[in-house]
């Protein structure tokens, strides 16, 4: 049901409008020894969203555990015709562990949908996306979205080792060309990622890059951005309080027309265009 809503700036949601609903828990599901899946019922005006955004959750309050604020999580896929929504995450502070205690048939309060999502641009064929760990649930409605224009995707998944690979097996599933590389097989350094997307490049298979969260990935992305004058974004993952734009706590810097700008990243992205980010 309907708690209430927030009128927002044109583009910060897909229907131009921020709710607070109480959604009812699905299923709550370990992934594998690191992550957990949580499926929500929402209704249908939540679920008009752009990829890159994200919700802030109400995280329940029981006697273990009291998280204070709110948590803003990425969404991991929204689908309208089932009726849901789908969250990625992991378990490791007082508000995830929180989440954690959620079973079947309770309630959740979440407001959303938050945030400039990515953009897929009209001539943009070929899609390369990149990143790491829980940054890959961020760029799972790209996969998404990719699938419903009919375009190409590359998704390079990096992880620790292949045990706490995530969502490879829904990029083939929107079909993606998936390639994995780790820390424990020697295959997730900076300059061997690199290589595989020059390679792309040269074969002119790249159109635009995506990416969520990690530096290194920022910095290499950059680099091979500009020397080929590819478009990209980042979703920058950032500490936030409000969520809404009001508190200033997620502010960031930018280049942006040969000046240093600062804006929040719960407003004005998290999605951003990949040369105006700075490494931090």
């Amino acid at each position: 049901m309907q708690v209430n809503h927030l009128d927002v700036e044109a583009g910060a949601s897909a229907n131009g409008k921020v709710f607070e609903v109480e959604a009812t828990v699905k299923s709550n599901v370990v992934v594998n020894g690191e992550y957990r899946k949580l499926v929500l019922a929402a209704p249908a005006k939540v679920l008009n969203c752009q990829p890159g955004q994200f919700f802030h959750l109400l995280c329940p309050v029981s006697a273990e555990h009291q998280p204070y604020l709110r948590r803003p999580m990425s969404i991991y896929g929204y689908y309208p015709e089932a009726g849901e929504l789908h969250f990625l995450y992991k378990v490791a502070g007082e508000g995830t562990r929180a989440m954690a205690m959620l079973r079947e048939g309770d309630t959740f309060n979440i407001m959303g949908p938050l945030g400039k999502g990515y953009v897929i641009g009209a001539d943009w064929q070929n899609l390369l996306l990149v990143a790491r760990g829980v940054g890959l649930a961020t760029l799972a409605p790209l996969a998404q979205e990719a699938r419903r224009l009919g375009r190409n995707l590359t998704a390079i998944c990096s992880a620790r080792s292949p045990d706490v690979l995530m969502s490879a097996e829904l990029f083939r599933d929107m079909g993606a060309e998936v390639i994995t590389v780790t820390d424990s097989e020697g295959t997730s350094g900076m300059d061997h990622i690199r290589a595989i997307i020059a390679d792309r490049i040269a074969q002119n298979r790249v159109d635009a890059l995506y990416t969520c969260g990690s530096n290194r990935m920022l910095t290499m992305l950059q680099g091979l951005g500009a020397e080929h004058g590819i478009p990209g974004q980042i979703a920058l993952e950032q500490q936030m309080a409000c969520g809404v734009g009001m508190c200033q706590c997620c502010v960031r810097s930018f280049r942006r027309g040969g000046k240093i700008t600062h804006e929040r990243v719960c407003r004005e992205g998290p999605v951003f265009d990949l040369q105006e980010a700075m490494a931090w």
